[in-house]
């Protein structure tokens, strides 16, 4: 299945859906994360917030492609998108496991294809290199096999890269 996770506003709404199984609109109208694990514990993949992401632990964890699109901030997320991403933590339980070396969370779902991201607007060379980090770091915690960076500097060529 594939997931769009994005930040964009309304006129690109029909694309969007074209091309994805599920889409999340990083819209900010839903609270942020309130930090209670209970996604990882009580309720497993589900938030106790009774919001439009009460689900999103799910429908992120199903998806074995997942394409965020977001704007540039200082070479990560958007504030929008990454709430969305902090409200998804429940994708991976509290138990850890060694991947590649290294010590992070058990995943929930298991391993996925591939994790994309479409960024958008002005962005420096060092925030590239920034956002590169984050992103494999992210690809890892994740579980995705495969990972597609792509830097727009506007969105003309963004049905493309879909």
């Amino acid at each position: 299945m594939k997931v769009i996770l994005h930040d964009l506003d309304q006129t690109y709404a029909d694309m969007i859906r074209a091309h994805a199984d599920e889409v999340i609109t990083a819209d900010g109208k839903y609270a942020p994360c309130q930090g209670c694990f209970g996604c990882w514990t009580k309720h497993p993949a589900e938030c106790f917030m009774k919001d439009k992401l009460q689900q999103v632990c799910r429908v992120i964890g199903a998806a074995d492609e997942m394409v965020i699109i977001t704007k540039n901030l200082y070479g990560s997320y958007s504030t929008a998108v990454k709430n969305v991403l902090d409200r998804a933590i429940g994708t991976s339980t509290p138990f850890s496991n060694y991947r590649g070396g290294q010590m992070h969370h058990t995943l929930r779902y298991g391993k996925r294809d591939l994790w994309k991201i479409i960024v958008y607007g002005e962005i420096t060379d060092g925030e590239k290199e920034t956002f590169r980090y984050v992103a494999e770091r992210n690809r890892i915690n994740e579980g995705y096999e495969r990972i597609e960076i792509v830097f727009l500097e506007d969105l003309s060529r963004l049905e493309a890269t879909l």
